[in-house]
């Protein structure tokens, strides 16, 4: 079922606009409504084309780590240090130093909530040999799984040409993150953490804003524009929806706002299938976003999706009307006297 919803709102100059902007198929970002229970899909979008999934992927790197707990390979006060490789990841927000350390209960915290890109990487290398080894487990589950757009190459969703997946994949990972590891969902409520008295607020307004949401992750980078897998419950009732590729972060919170209400509400129908049964596009490359989000021409691909998804603006009607008490989860590191300095080997030529 794929629909072309305009929020309710009539065609107008704007909204002809953004349908003829750069005649693009990224018009059309993929979006997802799911079942959780009975995993029918109650809306979608473009479900199985390929996206990057900027720090969505975290959502993996969290179900490893939750495997590798479960088996006893690691514990939650398992000590996390910051490596030389993870203090030269990209777009850094944590402000944590080579040797700096945390237990792996707080660096899931940090990876989650913050969504710290060193420490997601600290957190691979403290569960595995190296990274390396580690997107290998991300992989394997994976296949596993059923994830058969996905292709994992990090474990935080930094660019890479060839770290992919699919709405649909992506609601099958936090469908089943969810329901294997109820124990772990505490880390997906936190609104916010600090850093050794450092707050660093989620980007999932929900959370605070929509009354039953349990999380789970957002993501953002040029090339996939604001991405977002949202898990909320109501009434017995629990949804997934997947929103990829939107422009502004109201855009996103809004819009998955507005199909969780509409789900909860019983206003969109179960007659799609289940999401297992969508199809994984191999025939098409992820839409790099670029262009339209990081460039001299964001500003009018932005003002023709504001004409499009209007919710939230001044004078609109928003979905996020919901006043929920934030959860705040402190973090405290110290400095490990163990840690070495090893240089990082070369990256071999592709």
């Amino acid at each position: 079922m794929t629909k072309n919803r305009m929020a309710g709102r009539p065609w107008t100059s704007m909204a002809l606009i953004a349908s003829l902007f750069l005649c693009a198929p990224a018009n059309a970002t993929p979006v997802l409504v799911v079942d959780a229970e009975s995993h029918q899909v109650l809306y979608q979008e473009d479900a199985g084309v390929p996206w990057y999934p900027a720090s969505t992927t975290k959502l993996m790197t969290a179900f490893v780590v939750f495997e590798a707990l479960r088996s006893g390979e690691v514990s939650l006060t398992t000590p996390v240090t910051m490596t030389r490789n993870a203090t030269k990841q990209a777009f850094l927000e944590s402000g944590l130093t080579f040797g700096r350390a945390m237990t792996l209960e707080d660096a899931l915290f940090a990876t989650i909530t913050a969504s710290a890109n060193d420490v997601a990487v600290a957190l691979a290398e403290a569960v595995a040999t190296d990274e390396a080894a580690f997107v290998k487990r991300m992989n394997d589950v994976a296949i596993r799984l059923g994830l058969t757009g996905t292709r994992f190459t990090n474990a935080n969703g930094l660019f890479d040409k060839n770290n992919y997946t699919t709405a649909r994949d992506l609601a099958i990972l936090g469908i089943e993150a969810d329901r294997l590891f109820p124990e772990y969902r505490r880390f997906f409520l936190a609104s916010s953490v600090t850093i050794d008295g450092k707050e660093i607020k989620s980007n999932n307004l929900l959370l605070t804003r929509f009354s039953g949401t349990i999380g789970m992750k957002t993501g953002f980078i040029c090339a996939s524009g604001r991405n977002f897998v949202g898990l909320a419950e109501r009434n017995g009732k629990s949804v997934m929806v997947v929103v990829l590729g939107a422009t502004t972060e109201r855009e996103r919170n809004e819009r998955s706002a507005q199909y969780l209400t509409e789900a909860f509400d019983g206003r969109l129908s179960a007659d799609a299938g289940t999401v297992e049964t969508v199809k994984n596009r191999t025939d098409v490359l992820p839409e790099d976003m670029r262009i339209r989000l990081c460039t001299d021409k964001s500003a009018a691909y932005e003002a023709s999706r504001n004409a499009l998804y209007p919710m939230g603006l001044p004078g609109e009607q928003s979905y996020l009307r919901d006043q929920v008490p934030a959860q705040i989860h402190a973090i405290r590191t110290w400095a490990d006297a163990n840690v070495t300095d090893v240089p990082i080997p070369s990256r071999r030529p592709s």
